[in-house]
């Protein structure tokens, strides 16, 4: 198993605050395994990272990862996007398109900004997460996925949950294993060694 110092130095991880060592720690740890993990953390903090550690150390590493920035896709086309489509079911469908959660089979997706999901598209990520199977947009024929969920939020999740804008039971299975990165603003110890970083690409 690599080090800590390696995974940084791989991934471009600059720093060596106790919190952001322990957080790649966890990373480490629960790659092996199959479970899904939700990585939490204000802008900035380096949460893509997390999910690419996990991956590659994990037994999916041959495996595609996909990533999805789930705020970024308009509303009417995310169904399409993560689940694919097939010909004719919808105006301009002029052809069937295979979704991230097919292309991620047998490696990893990462749904980074989940709390901007839809409802009904809340109801959709958890069908996949219990049943391991897609429809495609203008299909009822099941597919069998296999592929690891990690997801990432700024927002708070206990919150919206809270606020009934996200389901609890799609938050309880996200939240098998969290892993919050430290804001920079907490790792004031590691200012001088960005600032050098920064300085030497200029």
């Amino acid at each position: 198993m690599e080090s800590i110092q390696a995974i940084k130095q791989r991934f471009g991880i600059i720093g060596n605050d106790p919190g952001l060592n322990r957080a790649i720690e966890k990373a480490i740890q629960v790659a092996p395994t199959d479970i899904s993990c939700l990585v939490t953390g204000e802008s900035g903090v380096g949460k893509e990272a997390i999910p690419k550690i996990i991956h590659s150390l994990s037994h999916r590493k041959h495996g595609k990862y996909i990533a999805v920035n789930c705020g970024a896709i308009p509303e009417g086309t995310i169904d399409s996007e993560l689940f694919g489509h097939e010909r004719g079911a919808f105006t301009g469908a002029h052809q069937r398109k295979i979704g991230k959660f097919e292309m991620a089979n047998g490696g990893t997706i990462f749904l980074d900004e989940i709390g901007e999901l839809a409802p009904e598209l809340q109801v959709k990520l958890l069908r996949v997460i219990q049943q391991k199977k897609i429809e495609r947009v203008g299909s009822a024929e099941e597919i069998p996925i296999d592929a690891r969920i990690i997801a990432a939020t700024n927002k708070n999740l206990e919150e919206m949950v809270k606020e009934g804008t996200f389901r609890e039971d799609l938050f309880y299975r996200l939240n098998v294993h969290r892993i919050s990165p430290v804001p920079l603003r907490e790792r004031m110890e590691d200012l001088p060694y960005l600032i050098d970083y920064f300085y030497l690409t200029q």
